[in-house]
């Protein structure tokens, strides 16, 4: 995996992997932060694992969506020390059973960005399910 970031002017920075796929990161003003992004790509990977694991259990899944929250410690670098993701997951006769058990999944064993965060900070998660 290669990816590259160019400067574009005050603390703004352009990402592209080699799809040539495009990403904006600001350090302030129009775009999101590092911090932010990694957040996203926290909940994007659970949220997929998430998604796949319900569709091979056969669920009925409309809809996910994905709230997360975190905490960071006060002083540099000011690393997350704390993350909570709530779940909404969308579908017709959903079993809660099943969908703890896909988030356990891919918050122990399956989603790479958050195995890529410190191993020791508190994850929670909780979890919502709306019938349609």
């Amino acid at each position: 995996m290669k990816v590259t970031l160019d400067w574009v002017g005050d603390l703004n920075f352009v990402g592209k992997n080699s799809k040539r796929q495009r990403v904006m990161f600001g350090g302030e003003g129009d775009y999101v932060s590092p911090m932010e992004n990694l957040l996203m790509s926290a909940g994007a990977c659970a949220s997929i694992d998430v998604v796949m694991i319900l569709e091979k259990a056969r669920q009925n899944i409309t809809g996910c969506h994905c709230e997360i929250e975190a905490d960071r410690a006060d002083e540099p670098p000011r690393r997350f020390t704390g993350i909570n993701f709530h779940f909404v997951v969308n579908g017709k006769d959903l079993s809660p059973k099943h969908v703890k058990k896909a988030i356990d999944l891919s918050v122990e064993k399956y989603c790479s960005v958050m195995h890529s965060l410190d191993p020791n900070m508190p994850i929670k998660t909780s979890f919502d399910i709306v019938p349609v």
